[in-house]
């Protein structure tokens, strides 16, 4: 069944793009498995986002995920009228501490990062405990395309277009108890492979923890994503099993999960566990709270120079207002931030 968000997600007809250069595309990237006839995969969403997927570098996707990509579901969520930013740039320009604090170290130093194999353990307030084999973890779900805005807490923002299924899919096949309230998401913990993770940056207490409330966790928004620009995830964008909640800022969406822990609790998360005055444990993305240091009014969307900036105003719940703002009814998300 596809979600349908008629508000953030809608494409219109002449959006299309023609057969011929879809399957360019295709097959440029080299992500389909042999013998399947791409002349019966979904068409694309642009000319524009067709011409940025040409740039994509190709990935080496683990049996499992090529599998699964012919059959992917194509815009189960897109994003109405705004261009996908360039796949060099959201592979390029990323915070994940565990490889480095500039924006160019995931990229330059996750190479080292060994996904296969890999597992994943789910614990805690289920009927279905257990350490999955990431291949077997992932065999019940039906991948989907879903094409979100991102927005750091920074205040700069992206379009990516992820690959992945929905969080309550997962909870339906690991069964919560009545206890489970929360979920605790947790990155592998890895020095050896992780310079972050050894280096003087000693304000983490390893490994990185993130969470969400259950009903968060159920919405048709919030997805596992085990892709981007139609492969698999490169290691600096959180290879090869990362969250995505595009209503909150980008922080809460940990990267190369390991344990996932359905818990009666609200855990304490990495970042509010540094500085609670600025990084909460709701994190939605809201331009009336400002950050300490800056105003979270605004933002800058990526590609953006110095002579020719791309700022924004910034939208309530990142612009998903109609999905998820009723989640939060009688919050004050100026104290729930």
């Amino acid at each position: 069944m596809l979600f349908k968000f008629p508000k953030a997600s809608d494409s219109k007809e002449s959006d299309i793009t023609p057969e011929s250069l879809y399957i360019s595309r295709r097959q440029l990237l080299g992500a389909t498995a042999a013998g399947v006839a791409l002349s019966g995969l979904p068409r694309w969403a642009s000319a524009d986002v067709a011409g940025q997927y040409a740039e994509v570098e190709p990935g080496r996707a683990p049996a499992w995920f090529a599998d699964k990509l012919p059959s992917t579901r194509w815009q189960a969520v897109t994003v109405q009228g705004e261009a996908i930013t360039p796949f060099k740039d959201a592979t390029h320009y990323n915070n994940f501490y565990e490889f480095g604090t500039d924006k160019g170290d995931p990229a330059a130093n996750a190479g080292a990062l060994k996904t296969e194999p890999w597992s994943v353990v789910v614990d805690g307030e289920v009927e279905k405990p257990g350490r999955y084999a990431l291949e077997d973890f992932m065999k019940p779900y039906q991948l989907e395309e879903r094409i979100y805005r991102l927005r750091c807490v920074e205040a700069w923002s992206m379009v990516i277009p992820w690959i992945g299924f929905p969080i309550s899919a997962l909870l339906k096949q690991v069964e919560p108890t009545s206890k489970a309230k929360y979920i605790r998401f947790e990155t592998l913990q890895d020095p050896k492979s992780m310079p972050g993770q050894r280096s003087g940056f000693a304000l983490i207490d390893w490994p990185y923890v993130e969470g969400l409330r259950l009903d968060e966790a159920m919405n048709p928004l919030a997805i596992m994503a085990v892709g981007m620009y139609g492969r698999e995830l490169p290691n600096q964008n959180g290879a090869p099993l990362r969250l995505v909640v595009p209503w909150k800022y980008g922080f809460k969406s940990v990267k190369s999960i390991v344990r996932i822990s359905l818990v009666s609790e609200q855990p304490k998360t990495t970042w509010q566990s540094i500085a609670a005055n600025e990084y909460g444990f709701y994190a939605n993305v809201n331009p009336t709270v400002d950050h300490p240091r800056w105003t979270q009014a605004r933002e800058r969307r990526l590609p953006s120079g110095l002579f020719s900036p791309n700022v924004r105003e910034t939208q309530m719940f990142n612009g998903y207002s109609d999905e998820v703002a009723a989640l939060y009814s009688g919050m004050d998300l100026r104290k729930n931030y």
